[in-house]
């Protein structure tokens, strides 16, 4: 057994023997568990193998679309009424809970989760650290970026992967070809090209919007970058301007009306089991463009710092317990896609079975290297408004032929006058 599991069942035992001894985990005591799809599913899964550790702690889980449990827990924490014992945070979210007071400082006693930052993917844990140090919530899963392509359309356009991986422009460029051989457009939607290029060439201390000291990022060279290439896609006609989860969006990838989709390692499940599953044997995976390693989402478990002070204990024990735990972990991985964050995990077997889905690729050895490339950038409170802004701005240098530095400067404006709130 490596050092680090010894250390973790030490600890483990010793928390469990606290636990007991303290009486907290006592008959009748109900954790409240707020979550979005799919991790609401996740978490009930897991149920069964925490009550036979814990048979006398019942879960509730308390579920609602992804905006609409973000907005609950917000009013939650700045009134300090109806919070959960234990809340899924997605990592778009974050940085509005991250930079407040209203979540426990996990790095502190007794929880001390510093000493596992070594058994979790590096730049995860590091998105969930605040300004002055402070690690308000625990990673669970991870969405690291990939490339997914239809290979007959490829092969149809005379084209080969590198074709589309080499640089951006030649991305653009293989993309005419496809369409003119095919039909098919290149990706959904241009605004895809701008969310993966604002996040390539970050500097240290910079955020994706914001740096260190809240000041709009989004008139660098990255930002005028991505808006020029969106807008190259667009003018070419090469987007099937569709957004993501729409029947359109859906019905391109069945109908083989979409080349591309950027996206996290996640989608390839989704489009085998429910997406296009018609589909299947056709895609490909590769890392994105320029070897652009990027994440596409991921989700954490926090604990409110006004949640009631005699559940914590046991909350902490059941955020280690669906974050530490390699057989909760896989099996999030195996049901729900949910590419897991917990470094042991990734080591298991099931990483190196081929996709038939993907033709028989062993694709998620590459997602787990392309995890291992991918590098924190710091979140801020203002994140969510930034990409509202960003994405309006963006629309209408595409729609109406708006300007870019004029756009990029009319949003930096309004990120300045949002940038404290």
């Amino acid at each position: 057994m490596r050092q680090w599991a010894r250390r973790l069942l030490a600890t483990a035992l010793i928390l469990g023997a606290s636990l007991a001894g303290s009486g907290l985990a006592i008959a009748g005591t109900t954790l409240t568990v707020a979550a979005f799809p799919a991790v609401d599913e996740i978490v009930r899964a897991a149920i069964p193998a925490w009550n036979r550790l814990h048979p006398d702690v019942e879960i509730r889980v308390i579920s609602r679309e992804l905006n609409d449990h973000h907005t609950a827990m917000t009013t939650a924490l700045s009134t300090a009424k109806g919070l959960p014992d234990v809340m899924a945070l997605e990592i778009g979210y974050l940085g509005r809970f991250a930079q407040g007071s209203g979540l426990e400082d996990l790095s502190q006693p007794p929880y001390a989760l510093r000493q596992y930052r070594d058994h979790f993917v590096g730049y995860a844990f590091d998105q969930a650290t605040g300004p002055t140090g402070a690690v308000v919530a625990v990673p669970t899963d991870i969405g690291p970026g990939t490339l997914l392509y239809r290979s007959d359309l490829l092969a149809r356009a005379g084209l080969r992967e590198a074709d589309l991986t080499a640089s951006w422009d030649g991305y653009v460029a293989a993309g005419v070809r496809i369409k003119s051989a095919t039909g098919a457009f290149l990706l959904a939607h241009a605004r895809d090209m701008k969310d993966i290029v604002i996040r390539t060439g970050l500097q240290p201390g910079e955020g994706l919007y914001y740096d260190k000291d809240s000041r709009p990022l989004v008139t660098t060279p990255r930002f005028v970058r991505a808006f020029e290439l969106a807008r190259s896609v667009r003018r070419q006609q090469l987007d099937a301007k569709v957004t993501a989860w729409s029947s359109d969006w859906t019905e391109g990838f069945r109908r083989g009306g979409i080349a591309t989709q950027m996206a996290g390692a996640w989608l390839a499940g989704h489009l085998n089991s429910w997406l296009a599953p018609g589909t299947r044997g056709k895609w490909r995976a590769a890392q994105l463009p320029e070897n652009a390693y990027a994440a596409y989402g991921g989700t954490f478990f926090a604990i409110a710092r006004h949640g009631d002070a005699a559940r914590k204990p046991l909350a902490f024990e059941f955020i280690r317990f669906m974050t530490m735990n390699r057989d909760q972990q896989l099996a999030a991985f195996k049901v729900q896609d949910a590419f897991p964050a917990l470094i042991d995990a990734q080591t298991d077997p099931f990483f190196d079975q081929p996709l038939p889905f993907l033709g028989g690729q062993s694709a998620r050895r590459d997602w787990r290297d392309a995890a291992a490339h991918i590098r924190a950038f710091p979140v801020h409170k203002q994140d969510a408004f930034a990409r509202e802004v960003i994405d309006t701005e963006l629309d209408k240098v595409l729609d109406r032929g708006k300007d870019i530095a004029t756009a990029l400067a009319d949003a930096k404006r309004l990120l300045l006058q949002r940038a404290r709130r």
